[in-house]
């Protein structure tokens, strides 16, 4: 009997809602906008957060990058056309490193230089990353085919090569991949494997490896190229000597991660005279990142919220303006024994209905936005659970809170005056 009631008193405030569709349109358009905002809102911002925290995630948890940067004391010195800069990090510092810190459980250095590479007609210029093994295992990425560098080319310094898949599709093109000959600068290198690469900037961190990369044991790399590089510009040439351009170091728990980077800033700053390195932690930028997202979540949750409250507002004016046009209606239903609390439901459920309506239809728009956006820019965008339940409780919340006042306006109507009223 309840349950009938109940479903004859829906039936009814929709009844009453369709005597004015315009109207009620119109009183709904608020809600739709407002649903529709939060929605498409929070799924960009979840887009972009999710695509930052993956990038950081890239990059390991629980690993430390340490990388070599010039000081400001070299920059000036650049300025003055010197003969040779020389900073960064040295082949000591990485021994010191990998011995000095129990909580390390591997590391790997690197050298970085671009040189122009050639196959036959074909040239283009890559970074060259002179590495160890320890560095695939530490920026793991997909062998697309061959094999990485083992620690047998290092150990015999073979000049063998390792292109990233975008590499080898310039510079191979149509011919075989592995073992082809492939000319580096003055050396020439045989092409042991390809693998998948990742580029891009996480935070202020920048990705390891990059679309142009080659990779040749480390030993190697000092053999034929050395240490000292020279740029030339117009009308003069700089020279710079850096012994080690990165070392990633991974530690045994994201936990200890903080700790040991900041013991090897201590480290570093005893044997270096000036600020020639920089060290990032990509825990701490992922923490960063999360505390950002939660940020950015209530900033565009809060901004959306106001459009609903806008549409609160418009569904309560136009119920109160309602109650006034059925005056009469509401004292003949009190006359014939019709409860406060019945004319309370009565308006109450009208409200509702409009405010679920709209947010039905503002949750199918908030959907559909996000899609268009990611078709047409290319920009992430993902829609979740809880950015389409939290709007859609919202909206019905906004419905039973703008509705109340109008209802209880109703229920509070004198039966005699009411009867009079015209």
């Amino acid at each position: 009997m309840r349950q009938t009631r109940i479903a004859r008193n829906i039936w009814l405030g929709i009844e009453n809602l369709l005597l004015h569709k315009l109207r009620s349109f119109l009183t709904m358009l608020g809600v739709v906008f407002g649903v529709g905002s939060v929605v498409a809102m929070l799924s960009v911002g979840e887009g972009a957060s999710q695509e930052a925290l993956a990038q950081i995630r890239k990059l390991g948890s629980n690993n430390i990058i340490v990388s070599s940067v010039k000081s400001v004391q070299e920059q000036a010195m650049s300025t003055q056309r010197t003969n040779m800069s020389i900073y960064g990090l040295t082949y000591e510092d990485y021994r010191r490193i990998s011995e000095s810190f129990a909580n390390i459980r591997q590391a790997a250095p690197a050298k970085l230089m671009r040189k122009e590479s050639r196959l036959r007609e074909r040239s283009m210029e890559l970074r060259v990353v002179g590495a160890t093994p320890e560095w695939f295992r530490l920026v793991p990425r997909e062998v697309v085919a061959g094999r990485v560098i083992v620690q047998t080319d290092q150990d015999t310094r073979s000049p063998v090569a390792v292109l990233t898949e975008f590499g080898a599709r310039k510079l191979l093109a149509t011919e075989g991949s592995v073992g082809q000959t492939l000319r580096i600068g003055g050396g020439e290198f045989e092409v042991i494997g390809i693998i998948k690469s990742e580029s891009g900037q996480a935070g202020s961190i920048q990705v390891p490896d990059q679309e142009i990369d080659v990779y040749i044991p480390l030993e190697v790399a000092r053999r034929y190229f050395g240490d000292i590089s020279t740029k030339r510009t117009a009308g003069s040439f700089e020279r710079e000597k850096v012994e080690l351009h990165q070392i990633i170091v991974q530690v045994d728990d994201p936990k200890n991660a903080e700790a040991v980077a900041a013991g090897i800033e201590r480290m570093l700053e005893r044997f270096h005279n000036k600020k020639d390195y920089a060290i990032s932690v990509p825990l701490a930028l992922l923490k960063q990142a999360e505390a950002t997202k939660r940020t950015f979540n209530i900033v565009l949750g809060s901004i959306a919220g106001i459009s609903l409250l806008v549409g609160g507002i418009g569904i309560m004016n136009i119920m109160l303006a309602s109650v006034t046009e059925r005056t009469r209606e509401i004292g003949i239903r009190r006359a014939i024994g019709a409860k406060r609390r019945q004319i309370i439901y009565q308006f109450l459920i009208e409200t509702v209905v409009l405010s679920m309506i709209g947010g039905m239809i503002g949750l199918g728009l908030g959907v559909l936005i996000p899609l268009l956006i990611t078709h047409f820019s290319g920009m992430a965008t993902v829609v979740t659970l809880n950015g389409i339940l939290l709007p859609l409780l919202i909206s019905m919340a906004i419905g039973i809170l703008f509705g109340l006042y109008p209802a209880m306006n109703a229920a509070n109507v004198d039966p005699i005056v009411a009867l009079r009223h015209e």
